[in-house]
């Protein structure tokens, strides 16, 4: 048992990580931009805080009022958004209060495509998704130089429907395909649990649906 402060539950991959967190037996801690899926939240026993990850000072307040062993990002902005983004800070801040709280683990979820990862994307996705993933590749660095122990899993194109038992981890970079949320949530999971995963970055796939025509590593968890 740990308690992990989440950001980004009210929806999709963080809300489908609160629930197997809890169902684990975590106490969880929620940030959330808005409170609009507080009721829901509460009633699964997770405790709920409004606020900005793009606020820095008010992330080290937040974190600094729990004893917080890990730290689990699934913010993120969407291509054409008027506003700025919190890929990158809305994830530095996170992780400079993870770092102040002495939080021992920090997972964050990014995207195929990011980094080296680019390779995996046609050009079109590349040109449509660029700026969003630019600022989840700055995250990813700053994550990687912080000193924290980290995590990075990169899922593929997101469904929304319940985990097939086959989502896996590789670190080869050239992997594509799709991924119920459900199943980047079992995976974050497993990776929390798991000091192999610790200083690695990871593509996610559901086998049943990759695109990948080549034979590559599956991450032995």
């Amino acid at each position: 048992m740990s308690l992990v402060f989440l950001a980004g539950a009210s929806r999709g991959v963080g809300r489908e990580v609160a629930k197997r967190l809890v169902v684990g037996g975590h106490e969880v801690v929620a940030l959330l931009r808005n409170d609009r899926a507080t009721d829901q939240l509460v009633a699964m026993g997770v405790t709920v805080l409004v606020g900005d990850a793009m606020d820095g000072d008010m992330m080290l307040k937040m974190m600094a009022d729990y004893p917080i062993d890990c730290v689990i990002s699934t913010i993120g902005g969407v291509p054409g958004e008027s506003q700025q983004r919190p890929d990158f800070l809305g994830n530095k801040n996170l992780i400079d209060a993870a770092v102040a709280a002495e939080a021992q683990r920090f997972l964050m979820i990014s995207s195929i495509g990011s980094g080296n990862s680019a390779q995996a994307l046609p050009a079109n996705a590349l040109e449509t998704l660029g700026p969003v993933l630019k600022e989840k590749r700055q995250a990813e660095e700053y994550l990687a130089s912080s000193g924290i122990g980290y995590t990075v899993i990169r899922p593929g194109g997101l469904l929304s429907q319940s985990a097939t038992g086959q989502e896996v981890l590789t670190e080869d970079e050239s992997v594509a395909g799709s991924i119920p949320r459900d199943g980047v949530a079992a995976l974050t999971v497993k990776c929390m649990g798991s000091d192999k995963t610790v200083n690695k970055i990871f593509s996610a796939i559901d086998l049943s649906m990759q695109r990948t025509e080549k034979e590559f590593e599956v991450f032995d968890l």
